[in-house]
This record gives C-alpha cells, sequence and structure tokens, in this order.
C-alpha cells in the first residue's frame, strides 16, 4: 500500500470526531470519501494533508510516517 491509516482517530474538545479510521491506497489509486454531514470526511482529509495531526494512529506515505510532518 502506498497510502495507509492505522487505527487513525480525532476529536475536538472531547467529541470524536474519526474513531480508529484504517484504510490502504495503493499509488495512483481513486479513493471517495461519502458521508453525512459531520461524520468526519475534512477531518480525516486534513490529517492526510498534514494541517491536522491524530491523536491515534499513524498515517504512512510509502511505508514513512507522515503524521507529524506539516503539510509542506
Amino acid at each position: 500500500m502506498y497510502l495507509q491509516l492505522q487505527g487513525v482517530s480525532k476529536s475536538f474538545g472531547g467529541k470524536p470526531v474519526v474513531r480508529d479510521l484504517s484504510l490502504g491506497l495503493e499509488q495512483g489509486g481513486l479513493l471517495c470519501i461519502l458521508g453525512s454531514s459531520g461524520c468526519g470526511k475534512t477531518t480525516t482529509l486534513n490529517m492526510i494533508g498534514g494541517f491536522l495531526t491524530p491523536d491515534a494512529g499513524r498515517i504512512l506515505l510509502d511505508g514513512e510516517d507522515v503524521a507529524p510532518a506539516p503539510p509542506e
């Protein structure tokens, strides 16, 4: 897998927004995230992009944990 989320979680003000999310995507693959308003879609994308740091779990890009890295 090129992009992997392993047990990623994020809360705001004690309210869980993303809980224990795991997924994998091959390089060049496409992913569509669907869900109702407030279900954590944007939060998940912000964590993948480095704009938010997960409270738990790892985000791996080509095997390297990029969760603590800044967006740039």
